[in-house]
């Protein structure tokens, strides 16, 4: 058989996409097997969110589907790779315009490789030290965080982000990156003086700039600022799209290198949340002299994209700061820091920090303590914590019927005050706000206990109990929450952002919560792309928090259950988490970490 004809059958069994195959007979013919070969398997990659194909994956052992082995009959025992992709006109090292570039011994889509390699150029190279005067960045810190008793970690974030063009601020829940944050930013206005700084803030999700803007907000008003300084600090935060205009209908984007923003410091909240491309295409819109600072957990799930970006610039941070650096931000903190100067960490640590006490989880937290024995893999702490000690956290199993049955109950308990608030007509920003105290997460998009089967399930038994009114003949009903999935810059409607279907006496229109607080609604005729959002999956609900958060693992073991998910899963519960998971999944699950090939760490340890 021929390398199409085995492609295409690994497409019958579910090994390949059929897309995979149409690339790989694109950029090949057959009489170039290994690359139609390797072709399809970097497509696939791709596909599953990773930038690249190490080539010492093209290998047959014992992790190769069934469905591929019968290609290594065709490519023979021993493949010398990087001779075959050199030879074929599809391949080139970046010095001409091909499909495929190879790099290092790595496999890249010609785009994948161009946006990996402007971020690294970005962080390497873009990121310079900037001039400050020592006596004025030290008063101004201790004025706004207080004199250093021990290493107070917002105190160095500030530092980093004071003294370097790019910054990267990484933390938990809890861990003050807002409040560090609007610090940083008044100690930014305080120094420029009579000069004004302009700042933005954005996040990827209407949702997420819902949250900058207000936590952000709140801290604002604790810090003792002039009025004109007041004025200064942006009133919202945008999503990136909105920022870099998206245009309707369109992959254009309003701002970019030829016509850059209008700013003097970004402050981009969720970070983890940001693919390659929207990285690269922020990158390429930020004027030469601005300040950026990226605001995220590193130890969430990355995009639904390719890449993880964050992730890989904080590959870096475990390594600790250059000796030199460390005896810089002492002195501008008085925070004892030790460095090293370990030549394989690279420089781009200096320009990182990780806040490591949390404000949010105290001791007696159930929903801290499982956040962090999930983060560290450690199965014996995540058994431990469910002894009954701790009153904010609760876990069930999901084996028979009537255990499903006790969890939509359960649900419809957790939604009872959205339902009251639906049931006496408050003010759609009341009822908004009231969807948001409860939420149903999945990992899984189909099946019982996936979105699409739990949110039918969950219809179901409203109805029966007549919280809501369904009509056969619609999807629509008063009270359905939905949830955009496709970004409409025309409304002002982006992936991730709620609606709720409302009845305010001029017919059922869909009502949004702004960036600003402000309301808006949307007849349901006229919204593009999205799905009911009674349950949502973990992926959607990075952003968010709830002061109650129920996790619905499936029965049985996926790809996409791994210790990622379930930790950015209990972090979004503020006060109590409800857990409905078998043992051996979630054994499992927090023993599975989530893995992005890229080249960027490769390229910032350097």
């Amino acid at each position: 058989m021929t390398m199409q004809e085995l492609l295409l059958e690994a497409v019958e069994q579910r090994a390949l996409r059929r897309l995979d195959v149409q690339f790989a007979m694109m950029v090949a013919s057959n009489e170039e097997p290994a690359v139609m070969f390797a072709a399809a398997m970097l497509s696939k990659d791709a596909g599953d969110g990773h930038v690249c194909l190490p080539l010492t994956r093209l290998r047959l052992d014992e992790k190769t589907p069934p469905a591929l082995r019968a290609c290594f009959t065709v490519l023979g025992e021993r493949v010398d790779w990087h001779a075959e992709l050199q030879r074929a006109a599809a391949v080139s090292g970046g010095d001409r315009p091909t499909p495929l570039i190879l790099w290092a011994e790595r496999l890249y889509l010609n785009r994948m490789w161009r946006n990996e390699l402007a971020i690294a150029r970005f962080f390497n190279e873009a990121n310079q030290p900037l001039p400050y005067d020592p006596q004025q960045l030290n008063q101004t810190l201790d004025a706004l965080f207080g004199p250093a008793e021990g290493v107070n970690w917002q105190k160095v974030a500030a530092a980093v982000a004071l003294t370097r063009r790019i910054a990267v601020i990484s933390g938990g829940p809890g861990t003050g990156k807002t409040t560090t944050v609007a610090k940083l930013l008044a100690a930014l206005i305080q120094m420029a003086g009579e000069q004004k700084c302009r700042i933005r803030l954005a996040a990827p999700t209407g949702k997420a700039a819902a949250r900058l803007t207000e936590s952000l907000g709140g801290a604002l008003q604790k810090l003792s600022l002039t009025e004109q300084q007041r004025k200064q600090f942006p009133s919202e935060a945008s999503t990136l799209h909105r920022l870099l205009g998206a245009q309707p209908g369109s992959q254009r984007l309003r701002y970019h290198a030829g016509n850059p923003l209008h700013l003097d410091v970004l402050v981009v909240d969720e970070a983890s949340m940001i693919d390659l491309t929207m990285m690269s295409r922020l990158i390429e819109a930020l004027p030469p002299h601005a300040r950026v600072i990226f605001l995220g957990d590193r130890d969430q799930l990355a995009s639904v994209e390719a890449g993880a970006v964050l992730g890989d610039i904080c590959t870096c941070a475990s390594a600790g700061y250059t000796a030199e650096r460390a005896r810089e931000l002492a002195r501008l903190t008085g925070c004892p820091l030790e460095g090293n100067d370990d030549p394989a960490a690279g420089v781009l640590r200096d320009s990182l920090c990780l806040l490591q006490k949390s404000y949010r989880f105290g001791s007696d937290s159930g929903i801290g303590k499982l956040a962090a024995a999930v983060n560290c893999g450690d199965r014996s702490a995540i058994r431990q914590v469910f002894d009954g000690t701790y009153g904010d956290i609760a876990k069930k199993v999901l084996q028979t019927g009537e255990e499903y049955l006790a969890m939509l109950e359960d649900a419809l308990a957790g939604y009872e005050r959205y339902l009251a608030a639906l049931k006496k007509q408050d003010a759609p920003e009341a009822v908004i706000a009231s969807f948001s105290e409860f939420q149903l997460l999945c990992a899984l998009r189909e099946g019982p206990f996936g979105v699409a089967g739990l949110n039918e399930r969950f219809e179901q038994a409203l109805a029966q109990k007549r919280k809501i009114s369904r009509s056969p003949h619609t999807r629509w009903y008063e009270g359905r929450p939905v949830m955009i999935s496709r970004n409409d810059s025309a409304l002002g409607l982006f992936n991730g952002d709620i609606g709720i279907a409302l009845d305010r006496g001029d017919g059922l229109r869909v009502w949004f919560q702004l960036p600003d607080g402000s309301v808006k609604s949307v007849q349901p005729s006229r919204l593009p792309d999205h799905e009911t959002a009674w349950a949502m999956t973990v992926h959607k609900s990075q952003g968010s928090e709830f002061d109650h958060a129920a996790l619905i693992l499936p029965s049985q073991m996926s790809p996409v259950v791994t210790r990622e998910l379930v930790y950015t899963a209990i972090t979004r519960a503020r006060r109590r988490l409800s857990l409905y998971a078998d043992d051996k999944v979630l054994t499992q699950a927090v023993t599975t970490r989530t893995e992005r090939r890229s080249g960027l760490s490769e390229i910032f340890a350097q």
